[in-house]
């Protein structure tokens, strides 16, 4: 499969810088696989569309201020994403910004007692650094870090970090801390809608797959079959393994849960559970073991959860979608509006 055909038109100004108002009344398109037809609702009408002894399956992974801003011994600034931890809590894999002019010992300063040094190269703009700190490094963190907040919103450069950012770029059920982004599908619950899925007899598992920044890129090999994804580590407990096995039909939110359950199904759908690494790349023509339903944002042209998407409910069906949503002037990607595909 060629990787330009999954490419679309999307106008810049309907990419959201800022996420809905209430977190519940976010746009949500209603897909129905079997019929091909759409339907513009609201997210706090989710509930209607679910019955009894369905099962939600979120993503309870919580976002790292993972966006960090130094300054070389130059004065230069110097801005640091953190990847993946690597051999200690100290020790990360990051992107560097610049990078141009970074090298082995370059020393990067946050105030007098932290600091960071360049150990290891990787690649053009990604480094292993090693921190040295004068406080906990999950201190370190809340006081210096800022929301890992995709590239396409604009915050301006070394501005300082918003905390509406740290607190909406999260979801409401965020328990294990170890993403670099947010499993954007779930930013549209609220307290309030959880309450009525749960009045409705609506069951809800929670498995935890760290998001890495991959999640963002687009795929750049001219054929899709070429792609790699990068590795993130997942988690599913024998409690939420039997909810799931058990339950009538299974709704999963967002992506990374679906690529949680997919990495963790045998043939027959069954999903085990345990701890896991996985880079499983979804594209049509792929067979869903686990999955009968989906939550999801609005993605990236050509990328991963786009070609996910298509996987799941027909690339002409999803390009038709995605064509009624611009049209209809949904709002797009991470802070924006969503989708049910039934």
């Amino acid at each position: 499969m060629r990787t330009e055909d999954f490419y679309y038109t999307l106008p810049e100004e309907l990419i959201a810088q800022k996420p809905c108002e209430r977190r519940d009344h976010a746009r949500m398109m209603v897909v129905d696989r079997n019929r091909g037809i759409f339907e513009c609702r609201h997210f706090y009408e989710l509930p209607e569309f679910l019955e009894r002894d369905d099962l939600l399956v979120v993503n309870n992974s919580r976002v790292i201020p993972a966006k960090l801003t130094g300054k070389k011994t130059t004065g230069a600034t110097i801005e640091l994403l953190l990847l993946r931890e690597r051999d200690t809590p100290e020790t990360w894999e990051v992107l560097l910004r610049p990078a141009k002019r970074v090298r082995v010992g370059t020393r990067i300063s946050f105030d007098g007692r932290s600091w960071a040094e360049a150990v290891e190269r990787i690649s053009d703009k990604k480094w292993i650094i090693r921190f040295h700190l004068g406080i906990g490094f999950d201190t370190f963190l809340e006081t210096f870090g800022g929301a890992p907040l995709p590239p396409y919103i604009k915050r301006g450069k070394g501005k300082t970090p918003d905390p509406a950012d740290l607190q909406r770029y999260q979801t409401i059920y965020a328990k294990n801390p170890g993403s670099v982004a947010a499993p954007t599908a779930g930013l549209h619950f609220s307290s309030e809608i959880l309450d009525a899925l749960r009045n409705r007899k609506i069951g809800i598992a929670e498995v935890t797959l760290h998001v890495g920044y991959g999640t963002f890129l687009p795929i750049e090999t001219r054929h899709v079959e070429d792609h790699a994804m990068e590795s993130e580590s997942f988690q599913i407990s024998a409690e939420a393994a039997e909810q799931i096995n058990s339950a009538r039909s299974v709704v999963a939110v967002g992506t990374t849960s679906i690529r949680t359950l997919e990495s963790a199904a045998d043939a027959e759908g069954k999903v085990r559970a345990g701890k896991g690494e996985t880079s499983l790349f979804i594209y049509p023509g792929y067979r869903f073991k686990a999955v009968d339903r989906v939550l999801t944002n609005f993605h990236l042209p050509a990328s991963s959860l786009f070609l996910l998407v298509c996987a799941f409910a027909g690339s002409d069906l999803m390009r038709r979608a995605y064509e009624k949503a611009v049209e209809e002037r949904f709002r797009f990607y991470s802070y924006g509006d969503c989708m049910l595909i039934l």
